[in-house]
């Protein structure tokens, strides 16, 4: 244990130190933010208008608290996939600086030295994304907030579980990397394609009816619905007062955040039993490979 500790805080250490990886991930939820209000915010406006039925108009402060609830679920699902990319890239710059064959010079197992990789992507990660998390808080409370201390402590529960299934992922894949242009192009694959795959960008109401029933076999998409749920609960609520039911359900079902798979809602409690399944077999996968693949 003690031999964990130590190497994680070497690798936790190694990263804030490197200015570039680590400023990389700190910018990018900052950045990602203003693109979706600059090229999202108009989209996702214009889909709570038109579902309204005629004669209701919403408030300018709950459009905005719908508006950016939507942006903000949107970020955080990403966020928390993409930054563990980033921040596990350590595993593969060690590869690549040679470095992993010094620490593999000392007395320490192969196992011990992925765990410590993972531990310290976790720590790093969430750090990142807490980060990202105040900086959504502080955007939704400038015009929209509905929130009461539930909905926030629901969202930084989603955003430690989402975490976790990032850095596991990343682990997984990041382990079978050894040069620097394997890194930069599972980085820009995962930046690019994760958001569609996982219906952050654009509901899967959206997709076809085949590309949907694929992507309701994938964790991915429930890890983004439950962000949803979590953030959207304030505003739907406010907007449950004003709207009949039926249409607050069909906006739900539009923008995934009530799930349907083969006619029936998939739970949220089904929901996280998904996402924490996925995440501790994917971890066994991860330590089972250090210790039967020949690279770390």
């Amino acid at each position: 244990m003690k031999k964990i500790i130590n190497l994680t805080i070497r690798n936790i250490k190694v990263y804030f130190s490197d200015k570039g990886m680590f400023l990389t991930s700190l910018i990018t939820p900052a950045i990602l933010l203003i693109l979706y209000a600059t090229f999202l915010s108009n989209v996702f406006q214009s889909t709570f208008v038109n579902a309204m039925p005629k004669g209701i108009e919403l408030s300018k402060k709950l459009l905005n608290g719908l508006v950016k609830g939507q942006l903000v679920a949107s970020l955080l699902s990403v966020s928390c996939i993409t930054v563990a990319f980033c921040s596990n890239m350590l595993m593969v710059q060690d590869k690549v600086n040679e470095n992993i064959k010094d620490l593999m010079i000392t007395p320490t197992d192969k196992k011990t030295l992925v765990i410590s990789y993972f531990l310290a992507s976790f720590i790093s990660t969430l750090i990142v994304n807490l980060f990202a998390l105040i900086l959504c808080l502080i955007y939704i409370a400038s015009s929209g907030w509905f929130m009461n201390l539930m909905d926030v402590l629901l969202i930084v529960l989603n955003v430690v579980i989402l975490t976790l299934f990032g850095c596991v992922l990343s682990s997984i894949i990041n382990s079978f990397l050894s040069t620097q242009g394997q890194i930069s192009v599972v980085g820009t694959i995962v930046s690019s394609m994760y958001g569609f795959i996982a219906g952050a960008y654009m509901p899967m109401s959206q997709f076809g009816a085949g590309l949907r029933k694929v992507l309701l076999y994938l964790p991915t998409t429930y890890g983004t619905a439950l962000m949803k749920n979590s953030v959207m609960r304030g505003p739907f609520r406010e907007l449950e007062k004003i709207v009949p039911g039926n249409i607050v359900n069909s906006l739900k079902k539009s923008l995934d955040i009530g799930l349907l798979f083969n006619g029936n809602v998939v739970e949220a409690s089904t929901m996280y039993l998904i996402v924490l399944m996925t995440i501790v077999v994917l971890f066994a996968v991860y330590v089972l490979k250090s210790i039967y693949y020949k690279e770390v």
